[in-house]
């Protein structure tokens, strides 16, 4: 629970997903298709397609595809929220 608890206080999760994933290996990037796919309400390939876009990066992927706006622009919006994905979509 300790873990867990943390890595909500520092934003690496989004709803119930551990969405500060770096994709460096065929199991993570199946996996990050997955989160952004469950995030967003998509399936795998399209989620797939979004993260090539926004290269790899699931948090951006995810406020990119919520929010309707550029991989550029969830970026920036994710680091004036300190990398918080929640904050992120309020903004």
């Amino acid at each position: 629970m300790l873990s867990t608890g943390a890595m909500v206080r520092l934003g690496k999760t989004f709803s119930n997903l551990m969405v500060d994933v770096r994709a460096t290996n065929t199991k993570l990037r199946a996996r990050s298709r997955r989160i952004v796919a469950q995030a967003c309400g998509m399936g795998e390939d399209e989620a797939g397609k979004i993260l090539g876009v926004c290269d790899g990066e699931v948090k951006t992927a995810i406020v990119a595809v919520l929010k309707g706006v550029t991989p550029d622009v969830a970026r920036q919006q994710l680091a004036d929220h300190g990398g918080r994905v929640r904050e992120a979509l309020r903004s």
